[in-house]
């Protein structure tokens, strides 16, 4: 099945307050494009200078989601065209963002990465670090963070995944009573974006169901 097919039977699947975040690392300009042309706007990369490039070549109408794990000094490279960072997990590198952002005289969005997940791999903030770091971000005019991600474990047990879900939806919940500008849950990926939505999330990032499996070559 072709790109666009994929992404139009993807998207009348979903609820409509659902973002489609189309994860397009590793892919080309001319499988972007064709993902473009189904109405796709919204793309999803892991390593900035790769989604830097792509931003240089293709239509500028595209929103670029950053999803992956951020290092603070390449955040300058992203600054002046990003439109929201997923993967926040430190008030160091919610620094960097606003100093950043002044420099290119915006403001950039941004998602507190809240650890749900049981393997150490995943990164993410403790739970109970939030409200310490919103409070911190307050100060920071030229970050505007607009809600929370997180990542389930890799597992095969629907139980554990949905019980990883619950923990954020109740902890974004919680969040959105005091900070109202959190309006967006970023969880679920290709394999789990159906328990996700079922579970409250607003965006999903989904990639191999779009683009058939990735190319590490």
């Amino acid at each position: 099945m072709s790109i666009g097919l994929n992404i139009e039977n993807l998207k009348n699947s979903l609820p409509k307050e659902v973002t489609l975040v189309a994860v397009s690392k590793t892919k080309s300009n001319a499988e972007i494009m064709e993902a473009y042309e189904a109405g796709q706007r919204v793309f999803g990369e892991n390593k900035i200078q790769e989604m830097a490039s792509k931003w240089e070549a293709l239509p500028k109408d595209i929103l670029w989601h950053m999803i992956g794990h951020v290092q603070t000094n390449k955040v300058k490279y992203m600054a002046h065209f990003v439109d929201l960072i997923h993967g926040v997990d430190s008030l160091k590198l919610l620094k960097e963002i606003n100093k950043q952002a002044l420099r290119c005289q915006r403001s950039i969005s941004c998602l507190i990465q809240i650890r749900i997940a049981e393997e150490e791999t995943k990164f993410g903030l403790p739970q109970e670090e939030l409200i310490e770091l919103l409070e911190a971000a307050q100060e920071l005019k030229q970050v505007k963070i607009v809600g929370l991600m997180g990542m389930a474990s890799f597992t095969e047990d629907t139980n554990q995944i949905l019980h990883e879900f619950d923990l954020l939806k109740l902890l974004f919940d919680k969040t959105k009573t005091q900070y109202p500008n959190c309006s967006i849950l970023s969880m679920g990926m290709s394999g789990d974006y159906e328990l996700a939505i079922e579970k409250g999330s607003t965006m999903i990032r989904v990639g191999s169901k779009i683009f058939g499996h990735r190319n590490y070559s």
